[in-house]
């Protein structure tokens, strides 16, 4: 391409996450020609690689929620997808553990949440979890069986498979710097290597952190359908350790997350995390002093946790629609009945249970498209 060419195509996927992925496979399973942009030098680089690799059950959000509905139904979807192709996952189970009067009191406000989401949780008192769980030490807790782990990069790989299968193509390296909307059609203004505009009838904004400042500098995009975007950094920690664990173990959940907790990869190994810490910009480094408020989270729990074994993994940044203070914020899948505008659909707040989420997501988006 020469710079600043012109070029015409149907639909366009901005943004090579998880969900990106899976909307352009989902669009290109109906015929369309799909082209994804990415600005990085890969597909999921961005918050994609950077979570707990969980499949939730769909347990803490409000009914009717996006969030539950989309949950709910994408975990399903996600464990057929992967079993249907071999896909690394499993089946874990998670715990959710009280320790103390303050936290046994909210287990009987999450239990009557996840039954009202359709979640099936089980009751298990003290003696109960001493013997599911030894080394643990709390009050009472609720088991989740649905509750699982995947590999999320193999999830990925699979969509793009699929995507090209059906004709669709990947571009990295292909920064979308700004875009409008002009007589019915979508002008995208790429960066990167190779610099051009990319007329399209169709777009999907699913640019992760970036899709708020994108679509704030849309022109034709109504100012009031911008929401403003918080940024709630969590940091992993991996334990270098044995440990006698073979579910998830949560905590009552915290403002802004679910509390420190300990997930597993595939291989069985153990993290914790993540924590929250609200920031004003994207900063992925680790602080290895956050490693003492770790631990004494943890200790709360299974005492016998050896300190000198947590090292610091990595981190991840929750682009949130409202803050510390704000309460729950729902996903947002905004078209045209939102926002006005033909053939145009940004995700905003895509954050947990997005990777869940992510085929009941695509399904939603291509609902909102239409023909």
């Amino acid at each position: 391409m020469t710079d600043r060419e012109t070029l015409q195509t149907d639909t366009v996927v901005i943004g090579a996450g998880i969900v990106g992925l899976a909307t352009a496979r989902r669009l290109a399973m109906e015929g369309r020609e799909v082209l994804v942009l990415e600005a990085g030098a890969h597909f999921g680089e961005g918050l994609s690689s950077r979570n707990s690799e969980v499949i939730h059950a769909g347990i803490y959000y409000p009914e009717g929620s996006a969030k539950a509905r989309l949950c709910v139904r994408g975990r399903q979807m996600l464990y057929d997808f992967c079993r249907q192709r071999h896909l690394g996952h499993r089946k874990t189970g998670k715990w959710i553990v009280a320790c103390g009067p303050e936290q046994r009191d909210k287990l009987g406000g999450i239990a009557g949440q996840a039954e009202r989401n359709g979640v099936v949780l089980e009751s298990v008192n003290r003696r109960g979890l001493q013997q599911a769980l030894p080394g643990v030490v709390a009050d009472e807790a609720l088991y989740s069986p649905e509750t699982g782990i995947v590999d999320s990069h193999g999830v990925m790989l699979s969509l793009l498979g699929e995507l090209e299968d059906h004709g669709g193509q990947l571009v990295c390296h292909a920064p979308v710097e700004r875009a409008a909307t002009q007589g019915g059609r979508h002008r995208l203004w790429i960066g990167g290597q190779a610099p051009c505009e990319l007329v399209a009838r169709r777009v999907v904004n699913a640019a992760g952190l970036n899709a708020i400042p994108l679509a704030s500098c849309w022109d034709g995009m109504p100012e009031q359908m911008v929401p403003p975007q918080f940024l709630a950094r969590g940091v992993y920690f991996s334990y270098s350790a044995g440990h006698p664990f073979r579910s998830l173990i949560y905590p009552v959940p915290e403002p802004g997350g679910l509390g420190v907790h300990l997930t597993l990869d595939l291989a069985g190994q153990a993290r914790f995390g993540p924590d929250v810490e609200w920031v004003d910009r994207v900063d992925f480094s680790v602080d290895p002093g956050r490693v003492h408020g770790f631990a004494d989270g943890i200790r709360r729990w299974w005492p016998g946790l050896d300190e000198t074994r947590l090292q610091p993994a990595y981190a991840g940044i929750r682009p949130k629609l409202a803050g510390p203070d704000g309460g729950f914020a729902d996903f947002r899948i905004d078209g045209e009945a939102e926002h006005g505008i033909s053939g145009l659909v940004n995700l905003f707040g895509i954050e947990s249970p997005g990777l869940t989420a992510c085929l009941a997501i695509a399904d939603d988006v291509a609902g909102k498209l239409g023909n």
